[in-house]
């Protein structure tokens, strides 16, 4: 382990990484699959999302030493899919959505998921916004457990892409 210290940066992905975030997110797809899991198993997502979500602006990498560690969706509009809930929200107004979070394999097990989701948490202050919402499946274990670290709060369940899906929220303020 080095002393120098790390230089986690959250940026706006770009059209030429797409090749490197795909990497990225087929071994996501792969170790939900080895987990015995249903979530990413049906083509989605795939080359073509990453592409629709840098031109959608909300497509991002968490990079050290200009290495992507992980990426993730990080949308600044209202969720279709969250709109009905089976539950309730914690609040009503603005907020920021995090989908396809896949972290390198060659960054697993060194917490940085928790560090994007503090980098996300930083980025939405900057731009006053003051509630994420995330959904997952419900066997995503570690996702799951990030969302407990990180003091999200369980919301009810959300239908997306014809599935129900546990909803979490968590107030920046």
């Amino acid at each position: 382990m080095s002393n120098i210290t790390e230089q986690l940066i959250l940026r706006k992905a770009d059209i030429a990484e797409i090749p490197l975030i795909w990497n990225i997110l087929q071994d996501a797809i792969e170790q939900r699959r080895q987990d015995g899991s249903t979530q990413w198993q049906d083509g989605y997502p795939n080359e073509l999302t990453i592409q629709n979500d840098i031109k959608n602006g909300c497509a991002y990498v968490l990079t050290e030493n200009n290495s992507i560690l992980c990426y993730a969706a990080i949308i600044f509009d209202k969720e279709p899919a969250y709109e009905s809930i089976q539950g309730k929200w914690l609040t009503n107004g603005d907020y920021a959505v995090v989908h396809r979070v896949a972290v390198s394999k060659l960054a697993k097990g060194k917490g940085i998921a928790t560090k994007l989701f503090k980098n996300i948490e930083d980025l939405c202050l900057k731009q006053n916004i003051y509630s994420i919402k995330v959904d997952t499946n419900f066997d995503n274990v570690p996702m799951l457990k990030i969302l407990d670290r990180l003091s999200y709060t369980y919301c009810g369940e959300v239908f997306f892409r014809g599935a129900s899906r546990k909803a979490f929220e968590k107030k920046l303020i």
